[in-house]
């Protein structure tokens, strides 16, 4: 990971248009490709980003990081004005975040009969790797199309964006270009709703005592 601390304008173009003037502000460039820009205020949330996959092209001064989007590109052009603090650190081999028994149990049932997600859906393969991490389940649906399903226990707004990354990542690949995604959770809230309908995701929310045979299903299927 590169952590850069510089007073720079940074601009945005894409789906989008957005300017930050001359200020001091921490980049971070990770190596999967994430690049992230930091003001001292504001929480955890950067005023500006690009998930992977990008391509970065740092000149010295001016730092462009680009990625294709349908048939346009996003464009966020950084120009380094007084670079204060510019080092690099080895983070390691990343360690995947553990998932807790709830979420666990959830995939490896949902695994083993993928059909309560969705009629006729069926297992290609659990964890299945893209760069910026696993896809709990890939399957094929009925008409044999690409499916990446994102096991929760809550869906949240993280939740999606998890899912729009991974999706991403798998389309790049031309066979699988049309790959659909789907969250799945016990409890889905209404932001992470609105947000999965409005990028053409599907959710559904399933009930672990229904997965173990313990209660009659009530699931229901949104797209």
């Amino acid at each position: 990971m590169r952590l850069i601390v510089a007073r720079c304008e940074v601009s945005y173009s894409g789906r989008l248009n957005a300017f930050l003037p001359e200020s001091t502000r921490l980049l971070m460039l990770k190596d999967d490709g994430s690049v992230l820009v930091h003001a001292d205020a504001g929480g955890y949330k950067p005023l500006n980003w690009m998930t992977p996959p990008t391509v970065i092209e740092d000149s010295g001064d001016l730092v462009v990081v680009r990625k294709r989007a349908g048939r346009s590109e996003d464009r966020l052009e950084i120009k380094l004005i007084e670079v204060l603090s510019d080092v690099a650190h080895d983070m390691g081999e990343a360690a995947g975040l553990e998932k807790d028994g709830v979420e666990r149990d959830l995939q490896l049932l949902l695994a083993d009969d993928p059909t309560h997600i969705e009629p006729d859906l069926r297992l290609v393969k659990r964890e299945w790797p893209t760069d910026v991490g696993p896809v709990d389940l890939m399957c094929r649906d009925a008409e044999d199309g690409w499916v990446a399903v994102e096991i929760k226990r809550v869906g949240t707004i993280d939740a999606v964006e998890q899912l729009t990354r991974y999706l991403d990542c798998i389309r790049v690949d031309p066979a699988r270009s049309a790959c659909r995604g789907i969250l799945v959770a016990q409890q889905i809230k209404p932001q992470a709703v609105a947000l999965a309908e409005q990028r053409g995701l599907a959710w559904a929310q399933v009930d672990l005592d229904v997965l173990r045979g313990e209660r009659e299903p009530e699931l229901t299927l949104f797209s």
